[in-house]
């Protein structure tokens, strides 16, 4: 993403008073006592164990790390994950 498109996006988040996870297509997570997690905003599933998680993210990848997980429910960008969550580990592109 060019230099001036960033300017672009993060001038239309603060004047528009918009979330930045909408504009900068961002993904959000929603963890629930180490039990449950919502995540949006996902590419899809890389790898899925009941040990381990891994979705592609428009910029980078996301990996969750528990016991006994399951995949409750699955749609086109939102993810809900259920078990013993130990670990959430984020990978920009940069990091890759």
């Amino acid at each position: 993403m060019s230099r001036f498109v960033r300017k672009i996006r993060k001038w239309t988040v603060d004047a528009l008073d918009l979330p930045s996870d909408l504009v900068f297509d961002l993904p959000r997570l929603t963890l629930i006592g180490g039990k449950q997690l919502y995540i949006e905003n996902h590419r899809g599933v890389v790898h899925f164990s009941p040990e381990s998680l891994q979705l592609e993210l428009s910029q980078g990848t996301l990996e969750v790390e528990g016991s006994g997980l399951v995949i409750r429910e699955i749609m086109p960008q939102e993810v809900v994950i259920e078990g013993r969550i130990h670990g959430i580990k984020y990978r920009g592109m940069e990091e890759s």
